[in-house]
């Protein structure tokens, strides 16, 4: 059976315009009409148009293809970042190579070879707990490839990246057990070697200052796996001190979550003996019981920033083959404190 490939040609010659015109819209060039984008698209789906992928890389010298690592892909702020670069990546005509480092430095090394050998033209990366040492990445980096990191990343002034404001959400969700009359906060601070437990244990210190309140260093405690069961066995060391926290912060959701399976394991009642706030908005957190206090990242939205930001620096990369350094950029994103029955004391 012979199979009649359409090409942007036919639909060029069915709507009356030029190929680059259809070309530029299937590609939602900001220089085409909203009508012609839509005639386009609507004519490209009833043909079944599909774009001849080898053939553009065999004349661009490239793949369309990113690759992406995350840490963990069952954490929801991950899944809905996975959302957030597909959603762009495939709008722009890029296919996306996903791979997971499980919190491993080792599993992050050989993802990073893996997807440099698949030949991807940009990758982004959001870097494992575990990861310390930078050498893998580099290596990647002297090999020209356009890198991009998302949330947790690698502090390079010379690459790009896309975070949220954790100082900012930490000192938010400090600030708002203050407002409840909270006197002794306790904090969970997260894996030390990442950026992000730092920002956020410097907004949880602010918080404090700002208010006159001393800083506790005794009610403060690393959970370096951030994890539910480990937050729980923190919480019972905090809680066990001479003078107990009445109100906890933690670092992120599962830790959060287990410092309220400890506080209940040990008799007390959550606000009213310990408010406990989180960090992430956790696909469980608004479940628990009762609900989980939580700083909301926008994880979609960063997904999509990242994605934007790789496919530009790919695309000025392959237009100016002179040009050897592409000027980093950082967006910051905003967080947002959603207020449940955790941490409001009653009056």
């Amino acid at each position: 059976m012979k199979y009649n490939l359409v090409t942007i040609k036919d639909i060029a010659r069915e709507l009356g315009i030029s190929p680059s015109t259809v070309s530029r819209a299937l590609k939602d060039h900001p220089d085409i009409s909203p009508e012609t984008k839509k005639a386009v698209n609507q004519l490209a789906t009833k043909l079944n148009y599909q774009p001849n992928t080898v053939a553009l890389n065999l004349r661009q010298s490239k793949t369309n293809t990113i690759g992406v690592i995350i840490p963990e892909i069952v954490h929801f702020f991950f899944s809905t970042i996975i959302s957030g670069i597909e959603d762009v990546a495939y709008r722009a005509g890029y296919n996306v190579i996903l791979a997971q480092s499980n919190e491993s430095q080792a599993r992050e090394v050989t993802d990073i070879k893996a997807l440099f050998n698949s030949r991807v033209d940009g990758m982004l990366i959001s870097v494992s707990r575990e990861t310390t040492d930078f050498e893998h990445i580099e290596s990647i980096i002297a090999k020209g490839v356009p890198i991009v990191f998302f949330d947790r990343v690698y502090n390079n002034p010379q690459l790009s990246k896309v975070i949220v404001d954790d100082f900012a959400g930490a000192k938010e969700a400090t600030r708002h057990l203050i407002e409840q009359g909270c006197k002794r906060i306790a904090h969970i601070e997260g894996p030390p070697n990442l950026d992000i437990s730092t920002q956020r244990l410097e907004g949880y210190k602010a918080a404090l200052a700002e208010h006159g309140m001393e800083i506790d260093e005794d009610l403060i405690t690393v959970c370096p796996s951030a994890t539910i069961d480990e937050g729980k066995e923190v919480t019972k060391r905090l809680i066990s001190i001479k003078k107990r926290p009445d109100a906890i912060f933690a670092s992120n959701d599962p830790s959060a979550m287990g410092a309220m399976l400890a506080v209940k394991e040990m008799g007390f009642k959550i606000p009213n003996d310990i408010a406990i706030v989180g960090f992430s908005n956790w696909l469980f957190s608004a479940l628990m019981e009762p609900p989980l206090t939580t700083v909301d990242q926008p994880g979609f939205e960063m997904g999509q920033e990242a994605a934007k930001l790789l496919i530009r620096q790919i695309e000025k990369k392959g237009k100016d083959k002179e040009e050897t350094e592409i000027p980093p950029e950082t967006k910051i994103l905003k967080t947002r404190l959603i207020v449940r029955d955790s941490s409001v004391k009653p009056k």
